[in-house]
């Protein structure tokens, strides 16, 4: 199979192994001549990187780089990214690796020209109407991980490091003009990642096939992504060098994204605030966390999840899928347990307070409270 393409949908995708040899010809469509190329610390030496800033170099766009960026990146690391894209006279952003240095490039390019503070352009109601839209500077993303989905979101996860709390900031123009997904730039990512943002990708679609809101086309979505975890996840997990298993799981992550425009539910309401409190991996927590919640949502989701089985081959219906879950867990060598995270049990009443505001709550098919959120943790714990 062909695995190349270009997709107008959800935003202008350029899929293909080799394909971020065309960076410099999307600087150009997207009418950026300075870029500023954000990422994270552990992404900043690699040569993946490296090969990148020597393609901007060649195409006369200079070797601009910002990586002070923390694994949950905070405000303190967005203002360090305006400081250096304003000084440096960019003109636009590519936002490159993972979730942690895809959310902050979008937010480097959002907030360089606005006036108001991050926070008050919180997901919450119509805030995103306060930013000075003319003002965002044009995103070109380039995933390196396959399982935020960030490349096609129109959001961030910013931590506030003073509260510890995890806010979504939201704006319909921070869906990147351009995406680059090539596979061969995943190759060298450790078991340990591959595994965790996997099933980042697999939690996404699993809560947005359970949020009870109406959207077909995302339920649709998240189905196939569900399948293409299931087949290829394991794959890439045993052969990082698998190019078909990290290209379908490259698409497999922004189906996720996309698909859940139709809601997030219990495992991402828990995984936020401890990620901003214990700075845990993402994705390795909402896998932790899926087994209990599963179990919490069957009264709702158990016929769905029958029909969802069958689709992917699963017997058993949505028992047979919960114990494929976690088999699935302890095959990509997933804690079983939020405490072998560091998550501690004094710890319970502040995570269900930071999971009761989180965005994700809503979409929970289950209305989420103080005590069934108590009983969550506990059971994951």
């Amino acid at each position: 199979m062909n695995l190349v393409g270009n997709w107008s949908y959800p935003t202008a995708m350029k899929f293909g192994a080799g394909r971020i040899k065309e960076l410099a010809e999307a600087c150009a469509t997207a009418g950026i001549k300075k870029p500023l190329l954000v990422t994270d610390k552990g992404l900043a030496d690699l040569p993946i990187t490296a090969a990148t800033l020597d393609i901007l170099e060649a195409a006369g766009l200079g070797r601009g780089l910002f990586s002070d960026v923390d694994p949950n990146p905070n405000e303190l690391n967005l203002a360090a990214g305006v400081e250096a894209y304003n000084a440096g006279g960019h003109d636009g952003v590519i936002a490159f690796g993972g979730g942690s240095g895809l959310d902050l490039g979008k937010m480097v390019a959002f907030m360089a020209g606005q006036t108001r503070p991050i926070w008050d352009f919180e997901d919450v109601g119509d805030w995103w109407t306060r930013a000075d839209a003319d003002a965002i500077a044009p995103i070109i993303a380039v995933p390196t991980t396959a399982g935020t989905g960030s490349e096609v979101g129109r959001a961030s996860v910013i931590t506030n490091s003073e509260t510890h709390v995890k806010k979504i900031i939201f704006h319909p123009k921070v869906l990147p003009t351009i995406v680059i997904c090539d596979p061969e730039l995943t190759v060298g990512m450790p078991k340990f990642i591959t595994a965790g943002t996997g099933l980042d990708a697999f939690a996404h679609c699993v809560e947005a096939y359970s949020s009870p809101f109406y959207h077909p086309m995302s339920q649709g979505i998240a189905l196939e992504g569900m399948r293409l975890v299931k087949e290829y996840l394991p794959r890439a997990y045993e052969n990082g060098s698998d190019l078909e298993a990290r290209a379908h799981m490259m698409s497999a992550a922004a189906m996720g994204a996309t698909a859940f425009q139709k809601g997030l539910g219990a495992i991402h309401a828990m995984s936020h605030p401890i990620g901003a409190v214990f700075n845990t991996h993402h994705g390795t927590t909402n896998a932790v966390c899926m087994p209990a919640v599963l179990e919490f949502n069957a009264p709702e989701i158990a016929a769905r999840f029958d029909q969802a089985a069958a689709y992917l081959g699963i017997e058993g219906g949505f028992e047979g899928f919960r114990t494929y879950v976690q088999e699935l867990n302890d095959s990509l060598g997933i804690p079983r347990k939020l405490s072998e995270l560091g998550v501690t049990t004094a710890a319970i009443p502040e995570l269900v307070k930071g999971a009761l505001i989180d965005p994700s709550c809503g979409g929970n098919p289950i209305e989420l409270t103080k005590e069934n959120l108590t009983g969550l943790f506990n059971a994951a714990l």
